[in-house]
């Protein structure tokens, strides 16, 4: 576990125009969405090397990957 906070609320309340308060159970469903982009966007990327015969992922294979998974955005 960490002994940290994460620092998504605080990137949210930054980030909106007006006061927010960030629930423990919304911060819990951000948080998720997050890891579950960064494991699809790992998947996409590895599939990606794969095509292109590279054992390792390359900046090159993710940025290609992040353009497609743009339409994630929300």
């Amino acid at each position: 576990m960490l002994n940290k906070a994460p620092k998504l609320k605080s990137t949210i309340k930054t980030k909106t125009k007006s006061n927010v308060n960030v629930r423990p159970a919304s911060e819990a469903m951000a948080e998720m969405v997050m890891l579950l982009f960064l494991n699809q966007l790992a998947e996409e990327s590895r599939a990606k090397a794969c095509e292109d015969k590279s054992a390792t992922i390359r900046a090159q294979h993710v940025c290609a990957v992040a353009k497609v998974l743009k339409k994630a955005r929300g």
